[in-house]
């Protein structure tokens, strides 16, 4: 069987060779390179030499040498084709078959990806004529000099669609190619596309390799938005992409660090300031696969987000989904800048050492939690500090890793007693507190929350989709939402649009939803068994209703809840904790009458 190119290379970013190789072999870190006892040779002294970075092993006492397929295939006598098949599996990717239609597939990406190259050596090019000249005053200003304004490929986008089209069908690429790659949009009433960037700086955006895949363009005039991407198209996903990563990986071998910022020039900023191991997230949302492709290079990235409101909360949201993720050895870092300045300000008004400062201090993702659920919160009262309590011991049960949660959980166990003085922890001989139901024994009552815990959790969910916007309103709340199997998927893949997503409509979310294999959990949500208990829910209800039908349900989360804590406390004779529950108890009713219950 014949694999693409592009599969394979897919396949090998995707799949750590260290991991694989560390289920093998015992290995042990040297600078960029990890070592270990062969595996195809008996030997004391250990020969095997693993280099992530380039994505190679080589055993000096046997010869053997390859990439991550080659090691399954000498250490498991796998074919090709099988140790692609495994590895494959394990990534979560579906191995494309041989066909007409896969030859077609790879014939028409490695398309897309020369039109794309095709059109950054044109920005490239109209950056130095006197039509780019603003463009490039711009690029001074910021500070850039030649070789870093080349490094980046840095361009510009004229005001004019046509030079850009009659360029690139000079070179042979046709109008619906050029639109498929996401360089030009179908006007609905024209007949001729319009270019996605006009009058725009333009950073192109590029894979592991270097290769252009996408663009984004900084505005020259008062167009909205300020920055813009080109479409999502087959060969760039937004979500699994990090802006500057092949000019960056090198450096962050050598030091050991990766520093990440919200934006290009962030990015292209510090680069030239002497941390050219800098990549940018793409915006605000920060995905699950852009950070494993920084777990490629090191240990703990540091997160590098402005210092302003909505820095902080893209830093918060960063941190709740790497939660799940966290494993022995790694997580991430988080650097708080000060008086709400961005990377690029701090660097260019103070220096490069004031930015050293601020990554040295970087906070660890319980240290960033507790901070920002106590701002949140204020845990200046016994219900609140229940509610601080409660948020964080939840965002720590959502760690899969059973070893990083015990200690997750332990660490904030430990700061509530310093903080409040107070023990969560089960007193000996005590049963953890069940809701009781009547009509039925425990496990009955525990089936029954489940089921509506879950119609509950739909309902919200097609409102969200029905209702971009409100998912963008309720991020947090929907974040707390008790869901499982592929309705959890949904949920985060909900969140992870409402975090990076511009003006896209229902119909663009459910299109997504598609291409990443969340059909059949959509079509769970989506229908009439749903709609007929949530009728805020329908795509026709106002937003209003839709709003008010979300504000519901998460109020008799809250109950839920609370009548729970209540549960606990009735079960403790301990002085500190019966003193809470006349507040527990008034708060619960607050919420039941604001959940129509």
């Amino acid at each position: 069987m014949a694999f693409s190119p592009d599969f394979l290379e897919q396949l090998r970013e995707r799949v750590s060779l260290v991991d694989v190789v560390s289920r093998h072999v015992k290995l042990q870190r040297r600078g960029r390179e990890y070592v270990g006892l062969s595996p195809f040779k008996q030997e004391r002294t250990p020969s095997f030499t693993v280099v992530p970075d380039k994505g190679f092993f080589h055993c000096f006492s046997s010869g053997e040498h390859g990439d991550v397929i080659g090691f399954l295939m000498r250490l498991e006598g796998l074919s090709f084709p099988e140790a692609v098949e495994k590895l494959a599996q394990a990534a979560g990717l579906e191995v494309p078959r041989e066909s007409p239609e896969a030859a077609a597939q790879a014939r028409r990406r490695r398309g897309l990806l020369d039109a794309v190259e095709a059109a950054a050596a044109f920005y490239e090019r109209q950056l130095r004529l006197p039509a780019g000249r603003r463009a490039m005053d711009y690029l001074r200003g910021r500070g850039l000099d030649d070789n870093t304004i080349a490094s980046f490929r840095l361009g510009y986008a004229p005001g004019d669609s046509a030079a850009l089209m009659q360029a690139l069908r000079r070179g042979g690429f046709e109008a619906e190619t050029l639109v498929e790659a996401g360089l030009f949009r179908q006007r609905e009433h024209e007949g001729e596309p319009g270019a996605s960037l006009r009058n725009r700086v333009v950073f192109p955006i590029t894979d592991r390799r270097g290769r252009p895949i996408a663009f984004g363009g900084r505005t020259l005039g008062d167009a909205q938005p300020k920055y813009l991407n080109t479409p999502e198209t087959p060969v760039f996903r937004k979500g699994e992409v990090l802006y500057g990563l092949a000019q960056a990986r090198d450096a962050a071998w050598r030091v050991k660090e990766v520093i990440v910022v919200e934006g290009y020039m962030d990015a292209i900023a510090l680069s030239q300031a002497g941390f050219p191991h800098t990549v940018a997230s793409l915006g605000t949302a920060f995905g699950e696969n852009q950070l494993r492709a920084l777990w490629r290079l090191v240990d703990e990235p540091v997160l590098c987000f402005d210092g302003d409101e909505a820095g902080q909360r893209a830093a918060r949201r960063a941190a709740e989904r790497a939660l799940p993720l966290l494993a022995p050895g790694k997580s991430l870092r988080f650097a708080r800048l000060p008086d709400e300045r961005d990377p690029d300000d701090l660097v260019r008004q103070d220096g490069a050492a004031a930015l050293r400062v601020v990554v040295e201090r970087a906070q660890s993702p319980v240290d960033l939690l507790w901070s920002s659920e106590a701002e949140a919160v204020r845990p200046d009262s016994p219900d609140r500090r229940a509610r601080f309590s409660r948020n964080l011991l939840a965002l720590a049960s959502g760690v899969r890793d059973e070893t990083v949660r015990r200690y997750y959980e332990a660490e904030i166990l430990s700061r509530l007693r310093e903080r409040f003085g107070v023990s969560l922890q089960p007193q000996p001989g005590r049963r953890s507190p069940q809701p009781s139901i009547p009509g039925g024994g425990r496990e009955r009552g525990e089936a029954r929350i489940a089921a509506l815990r879950e119609r509950q959790a739909k309902g919200v969910l097609a409102a969200a989709i029905n209702h971009p916007e409100l998912a963008v309103e309720f991020d947090r709340e929907i974040a707390e939402l008790d869901c499982a199997g592929p309705l959890d998927r949904l949920r985060q893949e909900i969140l992870r649009l409402a975090a990076g997503v511009e003006g896209i409509d229902a119909g663009d979310w459910r299109t997504h939803f598609e291409e990443v294999g969340l059909t059949g959990a959509v079509g769970g949500v989506l229908c009439e068994a749903v709609y007929s208990l949530a009728h805020f829910a329908r795509p026709n209800a106002p937003t209003t209703e839709a709003k008010k039908g979300m504000e519901q349900v998460f109020a008799a989360y809250r109950s839920a809840a609370i009548e729970r804590e209540v549960a606990a406390v009735a079960e403790t004779d301990a002085e500190d904790s019966l003193e809470r529950m006349p507040a527990l108890v008034m708060e619960a009713r607050r919420s039941r009458a604001q959940g129509g219950t």
